[in-house]
């Protein structure tokens, strides 16, 4: 019966993850609001960077609260203001500071809260299957701009840009606040039939839970938390500027470039369960040095491609390893400080990703906007990946927390 039900608890899980990825779809929205409003391309992108800012620390508060108040409650209330401040967007001809509150802070915050959520429940579900599962369990959050690019790009076309903030505001609404309400952590003591707990520690190099505060006395929770920043970066940059960089690139419309934004989503999903399946056995350092190797060469070579496939398939890669940060980092830190206390731990980590989010962006498109094309930022990305690769080597578990 437990099995079943976790099972459920999972399925519900990704529903929620799909309506929060709807964020990914942010660049569909960024030449029409500029367009209608005169606003400049690092303007708008201000936005998404703001929304990924309040995710990161609304992710931590969430990890706390949900200590207090249960998995449900904290669900809940982050589904409801992700699509409250969606659909309060639909009111931005007040300008542009509408905007940045409404989908940037009160959308943001939503994102945090629910975010976190399906993470730290299913990390207790699953034992078992630690990386597979938490990458499952993001997984869906990669999905959401595969349905919401094509459908916003439409709805723009037919209706506009603000009335389209309003219909999907509603959308993710109902799909998320539903999903959250099958959110709950398993009984005390609970473990799949079967399981050996002992040797499972044993195997993930994890011999004690660590408090917040333990975990923070430890240079390896800095090490992870810039481990998420760098590889966040990189692909945060892509998926802030998609629709103008399809544009841009292959020379298509705001049509196809959509049709191109929802076929790459699809890497950022994979990626998560696909690199955080392949940390089972490759190890968490291994996958993160790879992903980085792998990224250089993406990044540099991505200017030099102007068919709609190749650059398909190449920004498809890069989100592979863009989704596999976050769908390896959730084990990653389970692993070095154990999943009692992982919400508010990898809540805490999950900062990264806004701070990343004030840097990628904002820089490619500043580059983009003094240089008039997007490939100087882009070699400079794959500079930095090539600098981090040697990060994850260095990591290692940390002692056992000292108790008084």
């Amino acid at each position: 019966m437990n099995n079943f039900k976790r099972i459920g608890i999972a399925i519900a899980g990704v529903i929620l993850q799909i309506a929060l990825g709807s964020v990914y779809a942010w660049s569909v929205f960024r030449v029409p609001l500029a367009k209608q409003f005169h606003w400049t391309n690092p303007q708008v992108t201000l936005t998404f960077t703001i929304a990924i800012m309040a995710l990161g620390f609304a992710s931590f508060f969430g990890g706390l609260w949900l200590k207090k108040v249960g998995p449900r409650v904290v669900a809940i209330t982050g589904g409801f203001l992700y699509g409250a401040g969606v659909f309060l967007a639909s009111f931005s001809d007040h300008g542009l500071w509408w905007l940045y509150i409404s989908y940037g802070i009160i959308g943001g915050i939503g994102l945090g809260f629910s975010y976190i959520i399906p993470i730290s429940v299913l990390v207790k579900w699953f034992p078992d299957k630690r990386g597979l599962m938490t990458g499952i369990a993001v997984g869906g959050f990669g999905i959401g701009a595969l349905i919401t690019a094509p459908v916003a790009t439409r709805l723009i076309q037919s209706v506009g840009v603000l009335h389209t903030f309003a219909y999907l505001g509603i959308a993710y609404m109902i799909t998320a606040v539903t999903a959250a309400y099958f959110m709950q952590n398993p009984p005390d003591g609970w473990a799949p039939a079967g399981w050996d707990k002992g040797a499972a520690q044993k195997a993930q190099k994890t011999t004690a839970d660590f408090t917040l505060k333990q975990s923070l006395k430890t240079w390896q929770w800095w090490g992870l938390w810039l481990l998420l920043f760098l590889n966040t970066t990189a692909g945060i940059s892509i998926i802030s500027q998609e629709s103008p960089m399809f544009q841009e690139f292959a020379k298509v419309n705001a049509i196809v470039a959509a049709g191109m934004v929802g076929i790459v989503s699809i890497g950022n999903a994979l990626g998560r369960v696909f690199w955080a399946w392949t940390s089972d056995f490759l190890g968490r350092k291994g996958t993160f040095a790879v992903m980085f190797i792998v990224q250089v060469l993406l990044f540099w070579l991505l200017p030099n491609f102007h068919t709609t496939t190749s650059i398909t398939v190449l920004v498809f890669l890069i989100l592979m390893c863009y989704g596999g940060g976050f769908g390896t980092m959730p084990a990653f830190a389970a692993d070095y400080f154990g999943s009692a206390n992982v919400g508010s731990i990898y809540g805490l980590i999950l900062t990264a990703w806004g701070f990343a989010s004030a840097f990628g962006p904002l820089l490619i498109a500043n580059l983009r906007q003094s240089s008039g094309s997007f490939a100087g930022g882009l070699h400079i990305i794959a500079i930095l990946m090539a600098i981090s690769v040697v990060l994850p080597l260095l990591l290692k578990k940390p002692s056992a927390p000292v108790t008084h």
